[in-house]
């Protein structure tokens, strides 16, 4: 009639739900100097020296980024100094931005400020969540997207050969 067996069984065919958590909100008056890392939603209004991994990022108004930001959204409308790789990229009015955006999808609106290269990412070296949804990028990602294809200053311009 009552048998332990048949819970036991119960409880390791249950489903496991992630509830999700708000998000981790650093305020205006708040400065940072180290990496944050997290699997779900950071938004930053203060200062933050230091890289950025997460799942949800928001850069708000009055918030100054000095470092790498990975993510799988990025929504900026403050200062950002450093590289920005993720899936979905979105500069408001506001933001002002000094360094390589990488993305597969980029909005930028009218008035915000962005000084440095836009590369679309593909497939193969995109921003990866694992089984914990942690964010990892894959091997060899760190190369400059400036020292591909863009001349520099000094460089020779070569002419097509008349044929």
């Amino acid at each position: 009639m009552f048998t332990k067996g048949n819970r036991d069984e119960e409880d390791r065919q249950a489903p496991v739900t992630k509830t999700p958590a708000p998000p981790s909100m650093l305020s205006p008056d708040l400065k940072v100097v180290g990496d944050l890392v997290s699997t779900g939603e950071i938004q930053v209004d203060g200062i933050v020296e230091g890289d950025i991994h997460s799942d949800v990022l928001v850069v708000g108004e009055s918030a100054q980024v000095n470092g790498e930001i990975v993510a799988d959204s990025v929504r900026v409308h403050g200062k950002v100094t450093g590289q920005i790789r993720a899936r979905s990229v979105s500069l408001a009015k506001t933001a002002h931005v000094v360094g390589d955006v990488l993305h597969e999808a980029l909005a930028i609106e009218q008035g915000a400020f962005l000084e440095g290269h836009c590369r679309r990412l593909n497939e193969t070296n995109a921003p990866k969540k694992d089984a914990e949804g942690g964010i990892h990028l894959l091997k060899g990602s760190k190369a400059r997207i400036s020292d591909v294809g863009v001349p520099k200053k000094n460089d020779p311009v070569e002419t097509p050969a008349a044929e």
